[in-house]
C-alpha cells in the first residue's frame, strides 16, 4: 500500500519561505515520479512541480520558476519543497501525489495522493 505522507505547511509572510516534504512509504523513488499540486478555495488543483529520478527530470508550473524548488532523498523516500519569496498567490492546499516512472501534468495518471498541507501567505 502506498502512502504519503506531506508536511510542513504553515503561515508565513510574502517573501518569506516554507519547505515541504512529502515522506512516501510503500513506494521507491527510482520508480515513481512524486508531483506536488496545490488547490486554492473556488480553484482547479493545479500541477506546481515534479520531479522523476528515473529519466532525471524536473518540472516548474511557471508562476513558481526560480522560486521554488523540487527535490529528493532516496535514503528517506521523502520529496521535498523549498518555497522562497512566497506571493500571497501561492495560497492553497498543496498535495503531494505519485505517479510510476515519469512526471505528467495530467491528473487523472496519479495513483496516490497524500492528506494535504495547508500554506497561507499573508500580505
Amino acid at each position: 500500500e502506498v502512502q504519503l505522507q506531506a508536511s510542513g505547511g504553515g503561515l508565513v509572510q510574502a517573501g518569506g519561505s516554507l519547505r515541504l516534504s512529502c515522506a512516501a512509504a510503500g513506494i521507491t523513488l527510482e520508480q515513481y515520479a512524486i508531483a506536488w499540486f496545490r488547490q486554492a478555495p473556488g480553484k482547479e488543483r493545479e500541477a506546481v512541480s515534479c520531479i522523476s529520478r528515473s529519466d532525471g527530470s524536473v518540472y516548474y508550473e511557471d508562476s513558481v520558476k526560480g522560486r521554488f524548488t523540487i527535490s529528493s532523498d532516496n535514503a528517506k523516500n521523502t520529496v521535498y519543497l523549498q518555497m522562497n519569496s512566497v506571493k500571497p498567490e501561492d495560497t492553497a492546499v498543496y498535495y503531494c501525489a505519485t505517479v510510476p516512472f515519469f512526471c505528467t501534468k495530467q491528473l487523472g495518471a496519479f495513483r496516490s495522493w497524500g492528506q494535504g498541507t495547508q500554506v497561507t501567505v499573508s500580505s
